[in-house]
């Protein structure tokens, strides 16, 4: 079934005054009557509702960590002022800064010489776009931990009441038959922008000195193993593909020979050109 058919059938069953999601059991938004919450997390989307779901049980928050990310180095320049404190550094600076912009110049003049017209409009443009994102940040590997929110199956159905200030937000929760999909049915009339979204951010897992070496000595480094394993016992060696019993066909090795055999032939006045 397409995405966009559900979608349709969906909105054509319930009542448009209410706010219906489908859901998935991690929490991510599958229908929404806002296509822009289509794919985005609950928490996202209503904060209040998802926040409510987790004090009941019906979902439960799970740490995850990721021991491959990318982070952002930290910055150790305490104050803007600190490179004006080493006169060589800001002098080096300053000329590295300067190759650059000449560098720079010299590529898109040459590039607005070759190219004229449309061609050389297109060409600064690209290096405009270059030079203005030239400068990307360096990122170096880091462990992050990050929220997972699980569904209690346990838990098929559910209803409650939010407090929102002002006025009161109902909902209903009930679980899709034979799938991991939950329909959610909120009031769309209270405003519960008073509860903040529940995000699934990275944060980056800072290490003390001895909790960083522990990590470092239980990390496993990858090897290649001891021996090589070319063959199995119970593999037939006859179901496999045979190519080094793969021979080239003759005649297609025969065709530059005999080329190279009738090109003096064509050389004469009889050759067409």
């Amino acid at each position: 079934m397409h995405l966009d058919f559900l979608h349709r059938a969906f909105w054509a069953a319930t009542r448009q005054d209410l706010d219906c999601f489908v859901i998935d059991n991690n929490g991510f938004v599958l229908v929404s009557e806002r296509l822009q919450e289509v794919g985005r997390f609950l928490g996202e989307a209503d904060g209040a509702l998802l926040t409510q779901l987790l004090g009941m049980g019906v979902f439960s928050q799970v740490t995850m960590y990721d021991y491959q990310a990318m982070c952002k180095p930290p910055n150790h320049h305490h104050s803007a002022a600190w490179p004006l404190v080493n006169p060589i550094s800001a002098l080096l600076t300053t000329a590295r800064w300067l190759a650059n912009e000449l560098l720079l110049l010299l590529l898109q003049w040459s590039a607005w010489g070759a190219w004229r017209g449309d061609s050389g409009a297109q060409a600064k443009a690209v290096f405009h776009h270059s030079h203005k994102h030239k400068k990307q940040e360096v990122l170096q590997p880091c462990d992050t931990e990050y929220p997972v929110f699980v569904h209690q199956t346990a838990i098929q159905e559910a209803n409650g009441i939010i407090g929102c200030g002002a006025c009161q937000k109902m909902f209903v929760m009930q679980q899709i038959p034979h799938s991991n999909l939950l329909l959610l049915v909120t009031d769309s009339t209270c405003d519960c922008s008073v509860f903040p979204q529940v995000l699934q951010e990275a944060i980056q897992i800072k290490y003390n000195a001895s909790v960083k070496c522990d990590r470092m000595r239980s990390q496993k480094v990858r090897r290649r193993p001891d021996s090589c394993h070319a063959f199995h016992p119970e593999e037939n060696a006859q179901d496999c593909g045979g190519t080094a019993h793969t021979s080239a066909s003759l005649l297609p090795l025969l065709l530059p020979l005999c080329a190279w055999a009738l090109l003096p032939s064509c050389c004469g006045d009889t050759c067409p050109v």
